[in-house]
């Protein structure tokens, strides 16, 4: 166990240190990524540049096995459904609502269907991943709105929403809590679970400031944070609190788990959020993985830290759904 700057405990992983893998992985962010996150500005001119590059690298990447993919186009997004091949549970067994990373700007349903595919084979549901709209085209307040409407989609399709878990990486994991938030003021009902993967949870990057990791993260930058809140959430350089879930209301959110690296700039969200949810009655629980970087299990799922983790991931999401054999941890 360690004591955290807020004054909880949180469970630390891997105190013994990591993988070669891990290793090669934190080198590579602290050479590459910090750098260009450090030195390219990120405005509506360049958010497009950094999307089309990333997508072009993620078409490099081998294709998961394992999964079956179901195409499925909404009015302003879309979404795939992905199942273990050969599965054929429905929709009403259960699901996942995956809501992948990127800072709202970069990244979609090709960048994260490893970690999609992954979790669908563990868990042996469907996952649902969501291409929702991103900057510049849409502000965050309509990803939002994309992600709420995936998730009255399973509802529709006969999803129970007892036995459905909300996850998500980075701009990810706020979008599970954000989404959570929303579907519960609109009457909707609240789902069975909250996984955040190195969630960024508070939109004020002026809280940063003064914890260690502002300047420890091997690649995240309060200043790339800034630039996306002011591009995405800010109305004349105003932020709304309400925006940030971690200032929700939080009673009626189900129970979560948190995941994040010990280093990484969003432990910060992490720490407070387990301390509110903590004071308002919600089962939570908070992991800290030693040696690893923000979002390592959504940028390389196959490490072997993020194997476990993922793991850990999925037997959360069996307990939060009842009466579900136990699948296959592949």
């Amino acid at each position: 166990m360690v004591t955290t700057t807020s004054g909880d405990t949180a469970t630390v992983m891997n105190p013994h240190g990591s993988s070669a893998s891990a290793r090669l992985l934190l080198a590579t962010c602290h050479s590459v990524l910090r750098p260009v996150l450090r030195t390219v500005p990120i405005n509506r001119r360049t958010i497009p540049i950094g999307a089309a590059a990333i997508e072009g690298l993620s078409k490099l990447r081998p294709q998961p096995r394992g999964v079956d993919r179901e195409q499925v186009t909404l009015d302003n997004f879309g979404l795939e459904v992905l199942r273990p091949s050969g599965a054929a549970r429905s929709l009403r067994h259960g699901a996942v609502l995956y809501m992948h990373g990127g800072g709202f700007a970069v990244c979609g349903l090709n960048t994260h269907r490893p970690v999609a595919a992954s979790l669908a084979r563990r868990t042996g549901l469907p996952v649902v991943n969501v291409d929702y709209r991103q900057l510049p085209t849409a502000d965050i307040a309509g990803s939002i709105e994309d992600c709420v409407t995936a998730y009255r989609w399973l509802l529709r399709h006969g999803a129970d929403p007892k036995h459905i878990v909300f996850a998500g990486d980075s701009a990810g994991g706020y979008l599970a809590f954000a989404t959570a938030l929303r579907a519960i003021e609109l009457g909707l009902p609240s789902p069975g679970g909250l996984v955040g993967l190195s969630p960024l949870l508070d939109l004020d990057y002026l809280a940063r400031g003064e914890h260690a990791n502002a300047t420890r993260d091997p690649y995240l930058t309060v200043a790339a944070l800034a630039a996306v809140v002011r591009i995405g959430a800010e109305v004349d350089g105003n932020l709304d609190p309400l925006l940030s879930p971690i200032n929700g209301a939080l009673a009626e959110l189900p129970p979560v788990l948190l995941i994040a690296a010990e280093d990484e700039l969003f432990r910060h969200d992490c720490e407070e959020m387990t301390e509110r949810l903590t004071a308002a009655g919600v089962p939570n629980s908070m992991q800290l993985w030693r040696g690893q970087v923000h979002a390592f299990m959504s940028i390389a799922p196959n490490l072997p830290e993020s194997r476990s983790a993922l793991a850990r991931v999925s037997r959360f999401v069996r307990t939060r759904v009842e009466e579900i054999p136990r699948a296959r941890t592949a």
